[in-house]
């Protein structure tokens, strides 16, 4: 396995980490099919609880 020959400064590491931050934006969001309300993709919604058209999580 490589190893590095010289130690990186902090503030490389910190840019880069940054750039990889802040290069994605606003999360994108979804509608659910059953009550219309925004949620995330690929989520369970968490105003009715419904994921793929099925029930996943109870709801109160």
């Amino acid at each position: 396995m490589p190893v590095p020959k010289r130690r990186k400064p902090k503030s490389r590491t910190r840019s880069r980490k940054a750039q990889w931050r802040n290069s994605g934006s606003v999360p994108a969001y979804a509608t659910c099919p059953q009550c219309h309300q925004t949620k995330l993709p690929h989520q369970a919604c968490g105003n009715c609880g419904t994921y793929a058209g099925r029930q996943a999580l109870p709801v109160e």
